[in-house]
């Protein structure tokens, strides 16, 4: 990657929301894979010499690392204590805008939704239906990510596969077009082999073509934030 592009890159990926991990260092230059914002698959990686970049990295090993880019190794994290609500359960504390994107402390925010939801299956899919046609696919997939967790096996895949699609969407309202394209493919490849058998109403074969549809239209070059709302069941 061109040395006055690498920087930019990331910081640009670091302002959507999403993470990112060194994956290996060398004698001058570094790997860094890029995640999706909260579930962390790899979107794509890039490898540079910049010595812009690699000084802005410093010692940190990860967009989680507390470390400041010129901190001494010795140095540690302050212990993160847990914020929760009046009753005592789970909140994030960071505030966030309608996509996600972590916004200044003190900062009004979109709240999210709590840590420990706990939804039946059709309850999951409504009110992800409702955040989406709200336009807050974060959202959405904050939920389908606890449905995903909580489902039996023989489901697990579907409802990662639709917490992907929605981390798609956010991406592209982000207007990640790259992370956008590669996650919905993903999405639609996991729903898909549920084509002939999605339980709960899943519209798993509409799903998955809506999915390759939108990530060819975005490899056309078509704009990031015009991707369209799914329905999620038939």
């Amino acid at each position: 990657m061109p040395e006055d592009t690498a920087l930019d890159q990331l910081r640009r990926w670091q302002e959507s929301g999403g993470r990112w991990s060194v994956l290996a260092r060398g004698t001058g230059t570094v790997t860094i894979a890029l995640l999706t914002c909260d579930t962390g698959e790899e979107v794509d990686r890039m490898s540079s010499g910049s010595p812009a970049l690699l000084a802005y990295l410093g010692e940190r090993d990860s967009s989680e690392d507390d470390l400041p880019a010129a901190a001494s190794p010795v140095q540690r994290p302050m212990p993160v204590v847990r914020d929760r609500d009046t009753t005592g359960r789970p909140r994030n504390a960071r505030p966030r805008d309608a996509l996600g994107r972590p916004l200044p402390s003190g900062a009004p925010g979109i709240p999210t939704m709590p840590d420990d939801l706990d939804l039946t299956p059709a309850d999951a899919l409504l009110q992800a239906q409702r955040l989406l046609d709200d336009g807050l696919p974060f959202h959405a997939h904050e939920v389908l990510e606890a449905a995903w967790k909580a489902a039996p096996a023989d489901e697990r895949e579907l409802w990662r596969g639709l917490a992907q699609l929605a981390v798609g969407l956010t991406h592209a309202h982000r207007g990640n077009t790259t992370g956008a394209q590669r996650l919905l493919l993903r999405s639609a490849e996991r729903i898909g082999s549920y084509g002939h058998r999605a339980p709960h109403g899943i519209a798993a074969g509409r799903l998955s073509t809506w999915a390759r549809t939108e990530a060819a239209r975005l490899g056309g070059g078509d704009p990031a934030g015009d991707v369209p709302m799914p329905r999620l069941t038939t």
